[in-house]
């Protein structure tokens, strides 16, 4: 889709602009793909602020065919190391690009000396973020990535469910492996992390790596996971309990799942991170569970699992239209365990909309 990345380098020039430097350096691998479509391991990308016509591509000759499929819109250039190769171009034509951004919180102090001597008479410009920033708000290609990646894992979860995947005495890595298997199943490239399923005292766990315990009568069952499609992460957990849940059970999960409802009511756009994280929190905080709900109450998701914006407390910034964010609140009750209920959602001017499907009502299995 050339006309896609063309109107993403589009919107960066405004940036570049905003920065004062005539190109950037582009060298994170997940940021080259979002520019321009290509999806191999090694590549950099010089963006002109005069237009793509003094735009670069380089890659090496292992990907010769795949970018010329993949990028047909820019002129490549094949060098094994592509970042250098584009500092010596610029070098040669120092006044288009007299100052050069590059993406500082990649690249690393030996790189950063290398490349001040390719650049030669260019001055480097640190401009973190900057392609970053553009990646927050989704396109439409990008939110039906998110969505086919979303039902994926819905799909995966439901079979899961109804072939009795969730049952005493299997163990928390076999169901981790069978779920990762049916969203392969059901579309998926990959899955978006390892998956988290965590049972009994491990589900007060908020980062719990599957194990051999076994599932137990009783239990809660804590499964956070995702799929990818097309390079974009779906993220959600689901809280179940095995056999018929206990009192404290259901008044933990129903905490939870006012919070989560609560969070997901405050997304929208112009509200405060910070202020979305609150919605949540003090529901929490007001039922006395304020010191077992450690964490933030969710992130960005896109070409990465985890990226702005980010709900928390000390959170900075405000939401728009597009972004792709979770809701994730969760109470953890060390020695007996925990729950935590998460959807992945895109802001929308009309109210959130909700990318995972899969029931929030408390399941006993």
């Amino acid at each position: 889709m050339p006309e896609i990345h063309a109107h993403r380098r589009d919107a960066l020039r405004s940036l570049l602009a905003e920065s004062g430097v005539d190109a950037l350096l582009v060298t994170d691998l997940l940021n080259i793909r979002y520019l321009t479509g290509f999806t191999g391991s090694n590549a950099a990308l010089l963006v002109h602020a005069s237009g793509d016509g003094n735009t670069v591509f380089c890659t090496d000759g292992r990907y010769t065919t795949q970018s010329a499929a993949e990028v047909p819109d820019l002129r490549r250039v094949l060098e094994r190391a592509s970042a250098r190769a584009l500092a010596t171009h610029a070098a040669h034509e120092p006044a288009r690009h007299r100052r050069t951004g590059f993406e500082s919180q990649y690249v690393s102090v030996e790189e950063h000396e290398v490349l001040k001597v390719r650049f030669d008479r260019v001055d480097l410009i640190r401009t973190p973020g900057l392609v970053e920033r553009l990646r927050q708000v989704k396109d439409e290609a990008e939110i039906g990535a998110l969505r086919a990646a979303c039902a994926a894992a819905d799909r995966a979860l439901a079979d899961l469910v109804a072939a009795g995947g969730l049952r005493p005495g299997r163990t928390e890595v076999e169901v981790a492996r069978d779920l990762e298997h049916r969203m392969l199943e059901h579309g998926s490239d990959g899955p978006s992390f390892e998956s988290i399923v965590a049972a009994g005292p491990n589900s007060a766990i908020p980062h719990h790596r599957p194990t051999g315990a076994e599932l137990r009568r009783g239990d809660f069952v804590k499964l956070d996971f995702g799929a990818t499609a097309g390079g974009y992460h779906s993220d959600m957990t689901r809280t179940f309990v095995l056999g018929e849940p206990a009192d404290w059970q259901r008044e933990l999960y129903e905490l939870v799942h006012r919070a989560q409802a609560a969070g997901t009511e405050a997304v929208r756009p112009g509200a405060e991170v910070s202020e979305v994280d609150a919605a949540a929190r003090s529901v929490i905080a007001d039922a006395g569970f304020g010191e077992q709900f450690p964490h933030g109450l969710g992130h960005g998701v896109g070409l990465e699992v985890h990226e702005a914006p980010g709900f928390a407390t000390t959170g900075v910034g405000t939401l728009s239209a597009g972004m792709a964010v979770t809701v994730e609140p969760g109470v953890y009750l060390a020695g007996r365990g925990g729950v935590r209920i998460e959807d992945t959602l895109v802001v929308r001017d009309t109210g959130p909309e909700l990318l995972t499907l899969s029931t929030k009502d408390l399941v006993a299995v």
